[in-house]
């Protein structure tokens, strides 16, 4: 998938971060979450799945980005 079709809840590309590498969440237009972060080995996942880690502030970010 794109990052086209997809709506991006936090960040806005300053800091220390480039405009696309920070720990992110974003919608799909399925309405289905996708986070990107560093990816974890906190521990092993099933095939065809991965962990990321994101900071609490990006979670917050994407929920009152949300207005839940």
């Amino acid at each position: 998938m794109a990052r086209e079709g997809l709506t991006r809840l936090t960040g806005n590309g300053s800091g220390n971060c480039n405009k696309n590498d920070c720990p992110n969440v974003y919608r799909m237009d399925t309405g289905s979450i996708l986070v990107q972060g560093e990816v974890s080995n906190a521990f092993a996942t099933p095939r065809g799945e991965g962990l990321v880690e994101i900071p609490e502030s990006v979670l917050k970010e994407a929920v009152r980005a949300l207005g839940w």
